[in-house]
Parts: structure tokens; sequence; C-alpha cells
């Protein structure tokens, strides 16, 4: 009895161990399979990669990328600080497409640089902002006051237009949105003009009287609304010239994957969030 037992006991130990054996195959060979399927589902997926200013740009993107996923479209969000790179990866075929920039610089960008990228639909304007810097009251102005500005074109004229509609400057009858200081006619506060890269003035205000800022640079750096002294209006050249688009290099804009994106930008679900998140620093347009 003895030995029967003990060849029992081997017995059944094999039959245990095999049976452990199996079993462990099997959650290998499902582990592999799931592996395999995220895998698939990757590959599945139409990957776009757009370039754009951290705010609101990359902030507007963001709330469709689970819709286009749901789409079959991995939505990849590449942050870009200035106004020069997301074109030129866009040109290279780095990007798929980018969202930062208004049409006229989208125009004077092609034309500088031989590109041949194209807007393929008007998201938002954002109003150009004069902030108090160490001075804080336009209507009393220092004699010789310093206030930065952009110093690419089109945003500078813009900046010079909105200082004319607060009655500091005049500008030339001709000037229009191709002004620079040189076009000021009448400066009787003798204001001092400090024309920088637009990136770059958030920080200008610790020097300068006042600043006129981009709404994108304005949100990223955190500037007190409170600083905010006057604005370019709804109703202004600037609100139609100057929407924000989104920009592809020709010949894609039927892509399969930029419609997409542009259906879900145009949505009432991105015109909330704007609306209810930026408050009038961004405005819809479409």
């Amino acid at each position: 009895m003895t030995g029967y037992r003990k060849w029992l006991l081997i017995v059944l130990a094999l039959v245990l161990a095999l049976a452990l054996g199996v079993t462990g195959c099997a959650s290998d060979d499902a582990a592999d399979v799931d592996d395999a399927a995220v895998v698939t589902g990757d590959a599945d997926l139409t990957v776009l990669k757009v370039g754009a200013s951290p705010a609101p740009h990359a902030e507007i993107l963001d709330t469709v990328s689970e819709q286009l996923l749901a789409e079959g479209i991995k939505l990849e969000i590449i942050e870009f600080s200035d106004y020069v790179q997301p074109n030129e990866a866009l040109q290279s075929g780095e990007l798929d497409a980018n969202f930062f920039q208004h049409v006229p610089y989208l125009t004077n960008f092609n034309e500088e640089n031989n590109t041949d990228l194209v807007d393929v639909l008007a998201v938002h304007f954002e109003p150009l902002t004069i902030y108090a810097g160490t001075s804080d009251d336009l209507s009393k102005i220092a004699d010789g006051a310093k206030i930065a500005i952009p110093n690419d074109a089109t945003n500078e004229a813009r900046a010079l237009l909105l200082l004319e509609a607060e009655g500091l400057i005049k500008l030339s009858d001709d000037a229009g949105i191709t002004a620079t200081p040189q076009d000021v006619v009448d400066n009787p506060h003798n204001i001092e003009f400090i024309e920088a890269e637009a990136a770059m003035l958030p920080r200008m205000l610790e020097d300068a009287d006042f600043a006129v800022i981009n709404g994108n640079f304005a949100l990223s750096s955190g500037i007190d609304a409170d600083l905010a002294l006057a604005s370019e209006s709804a109703d202004s050249t600037a609100a139609n010239e100057y929407a924000n688009v989104l920009v592809v290099k020709e010949g894609r804009e039927n892509d399969a994957a930029i419609l997409a994106l542009i259906d879900a930008l145009k949505s009432e679900g991105v015109r909330n969030f704007i609306e209810k998140t930026y408050a009038g620093v961004v405005v819809p347009v479409f």
C-alpha cells in the first residue's frame, strides 16, 4: 500500500504540474493576443500632427482629440513658442497642419519664404490688448512714455491701429494694415515705440509703461486680466482681417483627416469651450 500511495502521489503531482503549465501558456497566449490587439489598433489609426501655440490654440485642439480618436484619427499636438518654426515644419512635412496664425501673417510668410501654405478654416479672433506696465492710466500717459509693440509686420500694424483708436497717435490715411511707426504723423505724447518679438512682450511690462500684447501670449504668460486697458473691438478691421486659421500645405486641403479636423473644430462644443474658457479674450468666428 505504501508503494501504491507513493506512485499515486507522484502521478497526481505530474498531472497538477501539467495543468499549471497549460494554464500558464494560455495566460501568456491571451496576453500576447491582447498586446497584438493594442498594436493592431494603433496601426489602424491615422496620425495627424498639428503644430500650435500653447494657448489658446493647443487647448482648443485638445478638446477635439477624443472625437477624432473615435473616428480613427490620433491627434498629436506639437507646441511651439514662436511664429516661424511651425510654418517651416509644415512646409517640410514634419507637420500635417498648424494652428497659430492669421491670414495676413500667413500671406507675408509665404511671400518672404517662397512657401505654399494655405488656410482651410477660420476658428477664432484674438483681440490685441493694451496692458498696463509701469503706468496704469492711458488718459494720463506721460510725455515720452514707452509702449512695447509686436515687431512682426501684421501685428505691429494692428497695435498701431489700436493706439490710434485710443487717441494716442495719428497714422497717415493710407497706412492701414501695413502701418509702421514711420506712418505716425502725429505723436502728441512723444511715445517711444519699443518693437519686440510678440512672445517677449509680456516680460516687457516690467520696463515699459504699456505693452500691446497678442491674446495667446497674454494667456500663456498668465497676465492679470485687471491690467487690460483697451482691446480691439469685435467690429474692428482687425476682427475681420486677423481671425486665427487652421493651415495646411497646398494640395492637402481635402485629405480625409484634415476634413475631419475641420468639422470637429467648427462644432458647437468648440464654440462653447471658447466662450466659457476665455471670456472675450478669444472670440469664435465660425
